[in-house]
């Protein structure tokens, strides 16, 4: 990615989220856990950027750009060598590569490139045959969401158990602005953290979309508590793992999650849960499925 041929405006962005994410990554990481002295008249527990420049082996001034969003030349051993000091997990280092304007390594999951949908299209662009693999997930819930997080299409067991209606329109508003009194995470915090680490790692692979950015402020504005877990620039990503729901008629939910990015639709992602392994969570969907009566959304 040749971040010199971004709009202004990205550029300035990038800047930003490359100098707030490395500043508050120096801030946890103590001299001690280092192997360093802490010595005396530190203003902060975490390390300095010189700190980080010795431990890398890089120039002081070289890591001063860095952190400032500078133009320079970087390579992807000097970034891993930044990300081994600052103890950042894999999903950290791929945000660091994509706002330093390189590719994460081939490990990191996701492809955003893709031909077009084929002739079967429905409505939004989304292939027929696509939707019916929604639908035919059920009696297991099942939705697709664009780069945007905006649904585009959602079965009815995602409705009966999420608790979505027709005024759900993009997952990461809904989440933090219509919760539903009828459903809620067991744990929620866990959730919203991970939530927002993921949109801002999404934010970072479309550095000269404004969308991302328009949304995080609107975000913020709107909900006190993504404005205070968007300031921690946690990233993350997960292709799977497990979701915990509680909810008034079924009782509590556990389901495995799986996350599959669409070569076809890049960008969009298709979200299939199953019912938890050892737990009751098929037996009381199941009854919940008997008394739901789908709506559009």
């Amino acid at each position: 990615m040749d971040i010199s041929r971004l709009p202004a405006e990205a550029r300035q962005r990038r800047r930003a989220e490359i100098r707030a994410f490395l500043r508050s990554r120096r801030a946890r990481v103590t001299p001690a856990e280092v192997g360093m002295p802490a010595g005396g008249g530190r203003r902060t527990s975490g390390l300095r950027r010189e700190e980080v420049a010795v431990l890398a082996g890089v120039g002081v001034s070289w890591y001063t750009w860095l952190e400032q969003g500078r133009e320079i030349n970087v390579s992807g051993e000097v970034l891993d060598a930044v990300a081994r000091v600052l103890r950042l997990a894999p999903a950290e280092r791929a945000h660091l590569y994509l706002l330093a304007g390189l590719n994460p390594p081939p490990a990191d999951a996701g492809s955003d490139a893709g031909p077009d949908a084929g002739p079967d299209v429905g409505p939004g662009g989304v292939p027929d045959a696509l939707r019916r693999v929604v639908d035919g997930w059920l009696p297991r819930p099942a939705y697709l969401i664009d780069r945007h997080w905006n649904f585009v299409a959602v079965n009815d067991a995602a409705r009966a158990v999420f608790g979505y209606d027709a005024g759900d329109h993009n997952c990461l508003v809904s989440f933090f602005t219509r919760g539903s009194v009828a459903v809620s995470p067991c744990h929620w915090q866990d959730a919203a953290r991970a939530i927002v680490g993921q949109f801002r790692a999404d934010a970072a692979r479309y550095p000269d979309d404004p969308w991302f950015g328009r949304l995080a402020v609107d975000m913020c504005a709107a909900s006190p508590a993504f404005a205070e877990l968007w300031a921690e620039h946690q990233v993350g990503s997960a292709a799977q793992g497990l979701k915990a729901l509680r909810h008034d008629t079924a009782g509590e939910l556990v389901f495995e999650y799986t996350t599959l990015p669409l070569p076809d639709l890049p960008g969009h992602r298709l979200m299939l849960y199953t019912p938890a392994p050892g737990s009751d969570t098929g037996d009381r969907l199941g009854r919940l499925m008997e008394t739901f009566r789908p709506v559009t959304v």
